[in-house]
């Protein structure tokens, strides 16, 4: 059983395996590759400025319906992670990677509700954080421009 520093952003009946505390050094990198990448950026931060456990980025504007969204990030010092999207009009989607018994290990959960057992295998391959980050905000940037979800987890090999 994983301790609660690895269940950060995890919810505790997906998490099957140790993940290890979050790497407080990449999730700067992510805040910095978000800010500088997207400019719908509102804001990017921490939820502990001395000890940061996720990164919330909020966006001036969501997809589809939505006003307003943000994605909600950890990435461990394992190299699992969680990008979490929730939106003001409900709707949850999330790019993850940690050990689970129902799921790929990079595995995409869909919306509207991103449930446990929506999770399907994530177009995301590869793996280093900057590029992961890269990834996620291009899709999202995608189902931004067109206006609905479809497609997010559809795209060979991003970022």
């Amino acid at each position: 059983m994983a301790d609660d520093e690895s269940r950060v952003g995890v919810p505790g009946d997906e998490l099957t395996g140790e993940v290890g505390p979050p790497d407080p050094a990449v999730m700067r990198q992510l805040r910095d590759r978000f800010v500088d990448r997207e400019p719908l950026v509102e804001r990017a931060d921490f939820d502990d400025p001395l000890h940061p456990r996720e990164l919330s980025v909020e966006f001036e504007a969501g997809i589809g319906a939505a006003d307003r969204c943000r994605l909600d990030v950890t990435w461990f010092r394992s190299g699992a992670y969680r990008f979490h999207y929730v939106d003001d009009e409900g709707v949850d989607w999330r790019f993850d990677r940690h050990p689970n018994p129902h799921s790929p290990e990079k595995h995409f959960h869909e919306p509207p509700d991103a449930s446990a057992h929506s999770a399907v295998e994530s177009c995301i391959d590869v793996e280093e954080p900057r590029l992961v980050a890269l990834a996620v905000v291009k899709l999202w940037r995608r189902a931004y421009e067109f206006g609905d979800f479809d497609g997010l987890n559809e795209a060979s090999d991003p970022p």
